[in-house]
């Protein structure tokens, strides 16, 4: 089956194999758009469009309809019941959704569900400015595969940025080492350099600090550059293997 699909959950996790025990590798966010290569009554597995990612994502909540017409700027969106209620349920960032109707303060994405209007931007816009995305993530909590507010890996913060400015970026770190133009001359780093280890990578947003989801403190975090290369080195003798920059 070849059809272009679109999720419409939240979000949802996208495992190795085709159970729940199996080891969640990335997530699929709120109308992203993939393939579905073979499915059962329980399960999918499919392949995203926006990076060619394979998994198996749970059999339900999908369309193959969607034109979304704006995103989700803010780490998450309440979304509000049809008596204009908060939910216990968000919209992660980058989300995109299209609106059926609007009052004042919100919009309708789905039948009954709504978000605020200052949550969103158009579907087109750029956010020049990086910064305002990744510290949208500062100390959420570190989980691999994770690509939300409930829990963020290191190379998904870089696509995230890339994928909201609807720009192409690999997911995992050693596809984004391998696609990543290198600048491993420089002698000094600068605001906007992305160094890659192998298995992690950081950004650094200025010239002495980087932020990284960061297994070890468990969160997303800023910490100087110089003592988390020194760090990084001594504790799993790991060596920069690339500095790039950040170019959309």
């Amino acid at each position: 089956m070849k059809n272009n699909y679109f999720h419409k959950k939240p979000y949802s996790n996208i495992y190795k194999s085709s159970s729940e025990t199996s080891e969640v590798t990335s997530q699929i966010l709120y109308g992203e758009k993939f393939q579905i290569i073979f499915k059962n009554k329980n399960w999918m597995k499919i392949k995203t469009s926006l990076d060619n990612y394979i998994g198996y994502i749970k059999n339900k909540s999908f369309t193959n309809s969607h034109k979304p017409t704006y995103k989700v700027f803010v780490l998450k969106s309440c979304i509000f019941n049809k008596l204009k209620n908060k939910t216990k349920n968000f919209l992660p960032f980058a989300a995109k959704i299209s609106i059926i109707q609007e009052n004042e303060k919100l919009i309708e994405f789905e039948k009954n569900k709504w978000i605020k209007k200052t949550d969103i931007k158009k579907i087109d816009h750029v956010e020049k400015n990086y910064l305002k995305i990744l510290k949208l993530f500062l100390d959420i909590k570190y989980v691999w595969g994770g690509k939300t507010y409930k829990g963020i890996d290191c190379s998904a913060i870089l696509q995230l940025l890339y994928y909201y400015n609807n720009k192409f970026y690999p997911r995992d770190t050693k596809d984004q080492l391998k696609y990543s133009k290198s600048n491993i001359k420089r002698k000094k780093f600068r605001r906007g350099d992305i160094i890659f280890w192998k298995g992690h990578v950081a950004i650094c947003i200025d010239t002495q600090r980087l932020i990284h989801a960061f297994g070890p403190e468990k969160k997303v975090i800023i910490m100087p550059i110089n003592k988390t290369l020194e760090r990084i080195g001594r504790t799993t003798k790991l060596v920069v293997k690339k500095v790039s920059s950040i170019r959309y």
